[in-house]
């Protein structure tokens, strides 16, 4: 089996709260993440949206786009709009010839309001799942039909956060929507990320290793804290640094045949975290379980 390792910059830029930044360009951040041992990077707020500007810059590092967030809202929206507002980011990342587009639900999301507690997040009925799942489906069905599919982002403090929601939306939706997992969200909202990846193996095409610290995370006042308050207490880390046991998780995607990206995904205040050296610790780790769980690292 076969597994790329890639990197999201947002330990060195934080694009819901500036402050969590690194005062570094673009070009420095991919020299760090190639320095690290990563070929590949989602996309974030710093940038260019185009081959033309990026594509100089990934090749001089050996880089190479895995993916990107694209804040849909089509819980509230409407379908042909919704292709309109995805259209620029799908023709960049065709040209790219990026894995994905990583969807992440944010219509009603209060992930990104530092005043707004966990326990206020969104929450659909059955039947809102059932209507959404519908409209998901077609949209990603469209997606792919253009060329460049979609990988749904389950997130704290967005509509579609916990174990259960993630399975009603699941079991509503067709094969087309594919599944990004992420092991630190979904165990920061309480669910078994090993019975995750049983129930809903066949739909995973992307891989986030997000990992948490429990003792953060144990500690947080779901009444009075919101997701941001806890990104700023060190909620997320990288493998090999938190609580989650991502030897358990490598083996379990293996055992089902999951090919494709591990994506470092740890947003971080990086001035008590520097990037560099969490992206090298990252690194070191998944190259260690990706060996014991029997994959073989490719460009």
């Amino acid at each position: 089996m076969k597994a790329k390792l890639g990197i999201a910059p947002i330990a060195w830029w934080n694009d819901d709260l500036a402050e969590l930044s690194d005062d570094v360009s673009l070009e420095e951040c991919l020299r760090q993440a190639s320095v690290a041992g990563f070929t590949g990077m989602e996309t974030g707020r710093r940038f260019p949206m185009n081959m033309e500007e990026l594509g100089p810059l990934l090749a001089r590092f050996g880089i190479s786009v895995c993916g990107g967030w694209f804040s849909g809202l089509l819980l509230d929206g409407d379908l042909e709009r919704e292709k309109d507002r995805i259209r620029a980011q799908m023709d960049f990342f065709i040209a790219a010839k990026a894995p994905c587009v990583v969807y992440g639900e944010t219509a009603r999301s209060i992930q990104g309001i530092r005043s707004a507690p966990l326990d206020t997040k969104p929450r659909l009925s059955e039947e809102e799942i059932r209507v959404y799942g519908r409209k998901m489906t077609i949209f990603a069905e469209w997606c792919a039909g253009q060329g460049m599919p979609i990988a749904y982002h389950h997130h704290m403090a967005a509509a579609i956060e916990t174990e259960a929601e993630l399975g009603l939306l699941m079991a509503n939706s067709g094969e087309a929507l594919r599944l990004l997992f992420d092991a630190g969200h979904m165990a920061f909202a309480g669910g078994d990320v090993l019975r995750v990846i049983d129930k809903h193996h066949s739909r995973i095409s992307h891989v986030h290793t997000k990992d948490v610290r429990n003792d953060v995370i144990d500690k947080l006042d779901r009444k009075r804290e919101s997701f941001l308050d806890a990104v700023v207490k060190g909620a997320f880390t990288v493998p090999g640094d938190g609580s989650l046991d991502f030897a358990a998780i490598i083996a379990r995607l293996a055992s089902y045949g999951y090919e494709g990206w591990f994506v470092v995904e740890a947003e971080q205040d990086p001035r008590v975290s520097p990037p560099l050296d969490m992206a090298k610790k990252g690194h070191a780790e998944l190259m260690r379980l990706m060996a014991q769980a029997g994959y073989e690292v490719v460009r």
